[in-house]
């Protein structure tokens, strides 16, 4: 079993922490602590929540947060910056195409290493990175 960590956008962090901020700072000013409180706390759950996104090879599957993909389905891996919602951190992104059409956006830290790994599994991926 192979874990790979996803790669972390450090602008995108410090935008999340800029836009809590005010409401964060707003709640102290005005003595409303519970709003601080609640803001201070979403945000903690967030990095919690990043801090768990992270790729698993297991065997001949792919686990990315609740989905389990069968390594041997992967048809094709190619290089994107679409900024659609997916378990990424960065833009700097990977597509992971499987079962014909479905599609997957990941970003991990060690891009080629992870491809590697994939490729070991299934030989006949098209990879274009």
């Amino acid at each position: 079993m192979k874990t790979f960590r996803s790669k972390i956008d450090w602008w995108l962090i410090l935008l999340i922490v800029g836009i809590f901020s005010y409401p964060i700072v707003e709640g102290i000013q005005t003595h409303q602590y519970a709003l601080s409180i609640t803001m201070i706390s979403i945000l903690i759950v967030m990095f919690w929540m990043f801090s768990k996104i992270k790729y698993v090879i297991d065997g001949t599957i792919l686990k990315v947060w609740w989905i389990k993909i069968d390594v041997h389905s992967i048809k094709r891996i190619y290089k994107t910056n679409n900024p659609l919602s997916s378990p990424a951190l960065s833009l700097d992104r990977i597509a992971i195409v499987y079962n014909t059409y479905v599609e997957v956006l990941i970003s991990p830290k060690l891009k080629k290493e992870f491809v590697e790994e994939l490729l070991k599994i299934n030989p006949s991926i098209n990879v274009e990175i």
